[in-house]
């Protein structure tokens, strides 16, 4: 596929998409208002490489089209899916022809009643922009590449070094690969793909530590030999139920012969460190964790509650972890403090707001998605804050040493101002929603754990119930034979 341009002519490079992490497991639905929807002069001022006086406008006329993103949650809503979805394909259609697509994608976008949310939506990209457009995907490196995926796609590339670290450095080298490809009158280079049968989370996946740290830096090493053009490695997204959730490798090329090698030897590494994979911190059950919590000098020593993580697609609404703090005795009596941030609840918020701060309340808090029970929480309210701009109605409540905040909408807490008037500095211990935290709350923390507890994102994967993948799949099968690695060439 060739794609020539008139002398004078600049290219003409789209940008959009859509991009969402979703846990099938999760009670939550994602609608059309969770969605930020960026279209036009906003879009194109995002990034330095499209404003005016970007290095790339020179040689490029972009063109705007839509991008929607919306906080991790349960599976998009097919009205919602479909609506971006056909905005983004009609704007195709009407700006005229484009020679490619920056294409911005999670790889973990589920979709209730869809298999393969990403493959079906660059299909359709595709059949809007025609056969000769090159289309350069920017994705995430904990989300899923099928093989119908891949077949759509030109150029893809993942972040590095880390999901969420390096999403905007992704996008512009996604473009500049794609710009590169176009100024040379070169058309798709060949696609090594190979899945490796390894699902794991995030958390063990972390290149804060060996062995992911060498893993994820292999990438960037590959693309500097001749005749090779990208490579990256995905760990696939535990979280959801289908066919693609597992690993991937991709390395794109004009030696097809070396893009193969150098993919087989990653997807071959990648399988040799299953088991050297480790959670980045001490993990343990929820009483487990509370225990060394409280009997630590670290203050504060922070608890991850990590199988209702909002930021992974939880519903932010389990109580789970709240009832094993007032389990303790040391919390329930006040000789010891814990913050614990944020159930989601708006029953329970309106319930706070008319009592005032300073009133005694009795709550059923949290399970308001199911299939979790609510938690009885009598306590009094000692804050309340007004539209947050991520959690709506904010309220506290404290029970002897253990103050709940609850929110009305789902919110991950990454960071002090998160807490509002609540200072995390004042407590023995703080406990949150998250997988790995936040740099913030990380470099807040004297000490961490990470508690293993049940819900939508469990990190047990074993208690999530996967009925769909394909299987044998590691850890799900701990002693599966070893796995063809050998790529196929797109």
């Amino acid at each position: 596929m060739s794609t020539p341009f008139p002398t004078g002519r600049r290219p003409r490079i789209g940008i959009g998409g859509m991009s969402v992490r979703s846990a099938t497991f999760s009670p939550h639905r994602t609608t059309y208002d969770d969605f930020r929807v960026t279209r036009g002069a906003e879009l194109l001022a995002r990034d330095a490489w499209t404003r005016p006086d970007g290095d790339l406008s020179g040689p490029v006329e972009w063109v705007p089209l839509v991008h929607a993103v919306a906080v991790p949650g349960g599976p998009v809503e097919p009205e919602a899916y479909r609506r971006l979805k056909g905005e983004l394909v009609d704007r195709i259609r009407q700006i005229g022809p484009l020679d490619g697509l920056v294409h911005e994608l999670h790889g973990a976008m589920g979709v209730v009643g869809l298999e393969d949310a990403e493959a079906d939506l660059t299909e359709a990209v595709r059949e809007a922009l025609g056969p000769r457009a090159l289309i350069s995907a920017a994705m995430d490196p904990h989300g899923n590449v099928s093989r119908r995926l891949a077949t759509a796609l030109d150029l893809v590339t993942a972040h590095r070094p880390a999901a969420g670290q390096d999403a905007a450095r992704t996008r512009e080298r996604a473009a500049r690969k794609l710009v590169e490809r176009l100024a040379a009158g070169k058309g798709r280079p060949h696609l090594a793909w190979v899945q490796v049968p390894v699902l794991l989370p995030g958390e063990r996946t972390s290149p804060r530590l060996e062995p992911a740290r060498s893993l994820y830096g292999r990438p960037a090493s590959i693309e500097e030999l001749d005749g090779i053009v990208d490579a990256a490695v995905w760990a696939g997204w535990p979280w959801a139920d289908e066919p693609r959730c597992k690993a991937a490798v991709v390395v794109t090329g004009d030696d097809p012969a070396l893009a193969v090698e150098q993919a087989r030897s990653l997807a071959t590494e990648y399988w040799n460190l299953r088991h050297d994979f480790v959670f980045a911190a001490p993990a343990g059950d929820a009483d487990e964790c509370v225990e060394a919590a409280v009997a630590s000098p670290a203050r504060p020593f922070l608890i991850s509650d990590t199988g209702d993580n909002p930021a992974a697609g939880g519903a932010g609404d389990l109580p789970y972890m709240l009832g094993r703090l007032l389990a303790h005795e040391d919390l329930a009596a006040g000789r010891v403090t814990a913050l614990h941030a944020g159930i989601t609840d708006p029953a329970a918020v309106a319930e706070c707001f008319a009592a005032g701060v300073g009133a005694g309340v009795r709550l059923s808090v949290g399970g308001t998605h199911g299939p979790y029970e609510p938690y009885e929480l009598a306590g009094e309210v000692v804050a309340l804050r007004e539209a947050d701009e991520v959690g709506g109605d904010v309220a506290a409540v404290r029970r002897g040493g253990v103050t709940a905040v609850l929110v009305s909408r789902r919110k991950p807490f990454r960071s002090r101002a998160d807490f509002g008037e609540l200072d995390p500095r004042g407590y023995d211990l703080v406990v949150v929603k998250a997988g790995c935290p936040a740099p913030e709350l990380s470099d807040l923390a004297a000490d961490w754990r990470l508690a293993l507890t049940p819900g939508a994102v469990d990190q047990n994967l074993r208690r999530l119930g996967h009925r769909r993948v394909e299987r044998p799949l590691f850890p799900l099968d701990p002693h599966m034979p070893a796995p063809d690695l050998t790529p196929e060439l797109l």
